[in-house]
């Protein structure tokens, strides 16, 4: 029980993200009820009764009646929460003190509800993503945590990719198999394998979980219309980033520096960094959303740009101007174990290391999209020139020109468009309706405002 130089100190201080006051006692019990659910699903806090936003003392009439029905109301939290609950007289003026303890049980829901603190206000959580957000914060449910209780771990788990992860993670040959899962805590006190262990080392992680995959997929253009190559990338978390990387290595131009190398392979010159990709593939792999079944990672290959996607948008317990400072991960153990093996920066500098590597290379900076699907996309290198050579066996001259045209300026006019290329306003709407046709231009906009966009499809 507070004392009432502690009560006055608390309310001196004002509210805040353990404090809520409130004036009088609402008509709607329940309105104090969310309050407290908040706390408990918090780190607890005191709620006063009898106090004003300004912070000043008006009194509360708290009866018999009036207690009971705050008491029934919180016997509807599940699961059971105890408060300490009393009254104390402070200037002539009664108060109500509710100490609501952080709870050990969390989450406790109030009508099947879920209340939670976020500063100094209390909201309900609405979301399928809030909601499973709000359980990984609180280390109740992360999914790399939950036991995988159909994997054999004498017949599903190959010694190879033991071995392979102990080396990668130096770690020496005196210790057991075993004792190496015990010390990384990979095995639940029930004696089973944990998800985020069963990604890492079983031998088809994907027949336990069968979206987690890595999907990579060209596409011949720069829309999803025409499909080159489509392949799947299965085992474990290493192995799909290996495997990634390597079909990346022959989708993309990669040319050799063989100077000053002496008797040293060559050195591999990828048209965007490698270690782009490495960063944005492991990042994907150790914060995707595994609770999504139904969508997969994946790589796209475009003409003009690569796009990384994971499930699950930005952790909420990262604010969006904190983004690329902090690392917050969705799976700490599997996080944990690539950190082990040297493949993840303790902080969250990956964004800014992808940002830093496109720009000393020249090229545009990655752009990221964090609802929903997480997804980074890389600006190819694009040489226009040696693009439009690809089509003059296909396209008339006047058509070719029209387009470098364009390129160079696309708000060029129609009546423009006559004067450079030398063509009737009829003449030049044919061929521009030709180009159209193709697929190659399109008008985006008004014919005043707007301006002309080229899409780069090869022929």
């Amino acid at each position: 029980m507070l004392s009432i130089n502690e009560i006055k100190s608390l309310i001196n201080s004002g509210e805040g993200f353990n404090l809520e006051f409130k004036v009088r006692i609402p008509n709607k019990i329940k309105e104090v009820t969310e309050e407290i659910c908040a706390f408990a699903n918090a780190s607890g806090g005191t709620l006063i009764l009898g106090v004003d936003d300004a912070n000043n003392i008006q009194g509360v009439n708290f009866n018999n009646a009036k207690r009971s029905a705050l008491q029934n109301s919180i016997n509807e939290i599940t699961p059971t929460l105890h408060c300490n609950i009393y009254t104390t007289t402070i200037d002539k003026k009664e108060t109500v003190i509710i100490e609501v303890p952080s709870g050990i049980n969390k989450p406790y829901v109030l009508s099947g509800a879920i209340y939670v603190r976020q500063g100094p206000n209390s909201q309900k959580l609405t979301t399928v993503e809030e909601m499973r957000d709000f359980f990984q914060q609180a280390d109740k449910i992360y999914y790399d945590e939950a036991p995988c209780k159909t994997i054999d771990i004498t017949k599903d788990i190959p010694n190879t990719n033991i071995n392979q992860f102990r080396e990668l993670a130096g770690l020496g040959t005196t210790v057991s198999n075993e004792q190496v899962f015990n010390n990384l805590k990979l095995v639940t006190k029930e004696g089973f394998l944990k998800n985020g262990a069963t990604l890492f080392f079983a031998e088809n992680p994907e027949y336990f979980f069968e979206k987690a995959v890595i999907r990579c997929i060209v596409f011949d253009g720069i829309d999803k219309r025409y499909i080159t190559d489509d392949k799947i990338m299965t085992g474990t978390l290493y192995q799909q980033f290996l495997q990634t990387m390597s079909w990346l290595k022959t989708k993309l131009n990669v040319r050799y520096d063989i100077e000053g190398n002496g008797s040293e392979p060559r050195k591999e010159i990828w048209e965007i960094p490698e270690t782009v990709f490495k960063e944005a593939i492991i990042n994907a792999l150790a914060h995707r959303d595994y609770y999504d079944k139904g969508a997969r990672i994946s790589v796209e290959v475009f003409n003009d740009r690569i796009e990384v996607s994971n499930p699950g948008g930005l952790v909420s317990g990262i604010p969006k101007n904190e983004f690329g400072k902090r690392s917050l991960s969705r799976n700490p153990l599997i996080f944990g174990l690539f950190e082990r093996i040297r493949m993840v920066e303790q902080v969250g500098s990956g964004i800014s290391r992808m940002r830093d590597l496109m720009l000393e290379n020249n090229l545009t900076p990655p752009e990221f999209n964090t609802e929903g699907i997480f997804t980074v996309t890389f600006r190819r290198p694009f040489d226009f020139n040696k693009w439009v050579n690809k089509w003059v066996d296909n396209l008339t001259d006047n058509r070719v020109n029209i387009i470098k045209v364009i390129h160079k300026n696309n708000k060029v006019s129609k009546r423009e468009l006559e004067e450079i290329i030398g063509l009737s306003a009829t003449a030049i709407d044919n061929n521009l309706n030709a180009l159209k046709d193709r697929g190659l231009i399109e008008r985006v906009g008004s014919a005043k405002g707007g301006h002309w966009k080229i899409n780069y499809i090869l022929p």
